[in-house]
């Protein structure tokens, strides 16, 4: 076996094509495959990125929905344990809907492999002792596919092995051997429900089955042709989030419940941009990276985060005094506090805000509005802005040219605005892209900008829009219950607003298929008289009817700690267990008692204290009344004495 360069592989190919071609090995192979175990925090993340493109922190958000209405048990954990109940359901959907041939013969119970698992919960599955299916739940968009993904993981992994056979075939032809590899699925078992996915997309198709002609040694079958194909090694991937989270849990960094944190911690710092579900760094990153690595090394060690992980475990086991270990962290000998004081003495912020890359012309320098490129041209020091969205991935040779000169040959006019006889420019700031009239002087006042709104792009901008931009806010009209009514971009976006005089302004959002230059008055009033986002009347989850004491409605509504009944102005959360299609009208009702009840008994309580407190203030202000000399004294002695310390054991 050797490599072809490409002349060697062409000739191959025609010669190849000529010889008589000869099977000389048929194997088959036959193999198993075990469904996975059920979520866990971290690979709910992981499989809702790779087959939902959800970020983390977005799975987290709709997981926290489905718990708090009762669809999905507690969606932060480390186990990958099903209870009994869990198992039951789990076993009752698979021959319900797919037929007792697809359950598995044995129950299936999984083991955590996880570093420092903290098993406080079971696995995440659809709550209850029966698993309602997707169409069951009334769920709509992600919330119904997330919940779709976690019940079929669940159901898969009460199911059947998938029984397959590997099929390889090795041809001759003439001194060149080909070989030819199958997948042939002879029961599909739990594939029938679910296949986890994979950042790789070779290992992706598991499931799929790859069929060879059939063959057996001997056999002569005829070249249509042969063709020479290119190979080239890729680089590494970039991490999407779910590759990110991985690797994560494999380094025994962070906590299931953090690991959507800490890749938003990363973006919305700008230390990455994710960028077709992959997390492309910044230079911003470059920077930040190098100066740690060089100062702090042992702080962003993987493994040392990972140790520390370990012993806040022991801390929370009670195996490590908490206040001797930070005090060493912060303040010992080696400690952060001492670190940081003798490296800020030596660090030269020039040269850890400079960022060289291989093969530019120029260095990258992180300044106060984004990165920037600097080099030296015909003597003088030239700087080019580079745009927000750039990274060092899309920063090459031929970009940096292009950007250097734009920056000598100056921006381009789009036009003259008539009314003032100043060029219109489009530049690009650390914002993105907008228009400016005139050009900047030191000794005359700012020129006027304006950003460009979402629906008009920088090379479709024409001098009409630009001089529109210019003129905002732009008047429609006026109000029919007085005042004027305005279109304007703001710092969210473009608006309307309603100056009802005094000072009082009512604002609306432009959104879906208005634009902000087009807007009319009649559709501004449509927008003004809509009620603002999240002050509407809350729509109940369920309405169980009236109350039997007074009539009054009983619902129930969902909140930020789970579901809650509602009845007038009295609130009364429901046990844990309970969902919104459980509790009955009698059950609410006497939640809802025991709530008064407890809530009258807390205000007899306060009542009570609140005499005391009176009546203890009263007596205090007496004995002022009647101390004051021996106020004066005690004060006069205590000027004599040094203050005692806080702490008790202190000198």
């Amino acid at each position: 076996m050797r490599l072809l360069e490409e002349q060697d592989a062409r000739a191959l190919a025609e010669a190849t094509a000529r010889q008589p071609w000869k099977v000389v090995q048929v194997q088959a192979k036959p193999a198993t495959r075990r469904p996975v175990a059920p979520f866990t925090t971290s690979t709910l993340q992981q499989e809702a990125n790779r087959k939902l493109r959800l970020p983390a922190r977005q799975t987290m958000r709709i997981a926290q929905s489905l718990y708090e209405n009762g669809f999905i048990t507690y969606m932060r954990t480390d186990s990958v344990h099903l209870s009994e109940q869990a198992v039951a359901a789990a076993r009752h959907c698979v021959e319900e809907t797919f037929g007792a041939d697809y359950l598995s013969p044995k129950v299936r119970q999984y083991n955590t492999r996880s570093r420092n698992a903290q098993e406080a919960h079971e696995a995440i599955r659809p709550a209850g002792e029966r698993f309602r299916t997707p169409q069951e739940t009334g769920l709509d968009d992600v919330e119904r596919s997330l919940y779709e993904l976690i019940w079929m993981r669940t159901v898969a992994c009460q199911m059947a092995d998938a029984r397959l056979t590997l099929l390889t075939v090795q041809l001759e032809a003439g001194e060149a051997r080909f070989r030819a590899a199958g997948k042939r699925i002879d029961f599909a078992g739990f594939f029938r429900a679910y296949v986890e996915g994979s950042d790789d997309p070779g290992a992706a198709l598991e499931s799929k089955e790859v069929l060879l002609p059939t063959l057996k040694e001997g056999d002569q079958p005829g070249c249509r042709a042969v063709e020479a194909v290119d190979h080239q090694t890729q680089p590494p991937a970039r991490f999407s989030e779910a590759a990110l989270v991985q690797r994560l849990e494999a380094e025994g960094v962070g906590r299931p419940s953090t690991y959507a944190s800490i890749i938003s911690t990363v973006c919305d710092r700008g230390y990455a941009r994710l960028e077709a579900n992959a997390l492309n760094p910044t230079f911003t990153a470059f920077a930040v990276t190098a100066l740690l690595e060089e100062r702090f090394p042992d702080l962003v060690d993987t493994g040392f985060t990972a140790r520390m992980e370990g012993t806040l475990d022991k801390i929370s086991q009670g195996r490590v005094q908490w206040l001797p270990y930070l005090k060493q962290f912060y303040c010992g000998e080696k400690g952060l506090e001492a670190q940081v004081f003798h490296q800020e003495q030596s660090i030269d912020s020039a040269t850890f805000r400079t960022v060289a890359l291989e093969q530019l012309p120029c260095v990258v320098r992180i300044g106060k509005f984004g990165a920037y490129l600097e080099t030296d041209h015909d003597g003088q020091n030239v700087k080019a802005n580079l745009p927000p969205e750039m990274t060092p991935a899309d920063l090459s040779p031929e970009r940096v040219r292009e950007l250097y000169q734009n920056r000598l040959a100056g921006p381009e006019a789009l036009g003259v605005d008539p009314e003032t006889g100043e060029s219109i420019y489009l530049l690009t700031g650390q914002y993105g892209p907008y228009v400016q009239r005139g050009e900047v002087a030191s000794d005359q006042p700012k020129p006027k900008r304006a950003s460009l709104p979402r629906e008009i792009q920088p090379e479709n901008i024409t001098i009409a829009q630009a001089l529109d931009l210019l003129r905002l806010p732009r008047l429609l009209g006026d109000h029919p219950q007085g005042g004027r009514v305005e279109a304007g971009l703001g710092r969210f976006g473009p608006y309307v607003v309603w100056h009802k005089g005094k000072g009082e302004r009512d604002y609306r959002s432009i959104k879906g298929e208005d634009e902000l230059l087009t807007v009319s008055l009649e559709r501004a009033l449509e927008l003004l008289a809509m009620p603002k986002p999240g002050r509407g009347k809350r729509t109940p989850l369920r309405e169980l009817g009236p109350h039997p004491a007074d009539g009054e409605p009983v619902a129930v509504f969902s909140g930020a700690y789970g579901p809650y009944v509602k009845h007038g102005k009295l609130n009364c959360s429901l046990p844990e267990g309970k969902t919104a299609e459980d509790v009955t009208m009698e059950e609410a009702v006497t939640l809802l008692a025991a709530k008064a009840e407890a809530k009258g008994a807390g205000k007899a309580a306060g009542t009570t204290a609140r005499k005391r407190v009176a009546k203890a203030t009263k007596k205090a202000a007496a004995g002022t009344r009647t101390g004051a000399t021996t106020a004066k004294t005690t004060k006069a002695r205590r000027t004599t004495r040094p203050r005692r310390a806080a702490n008790p054991s202190a000198p």
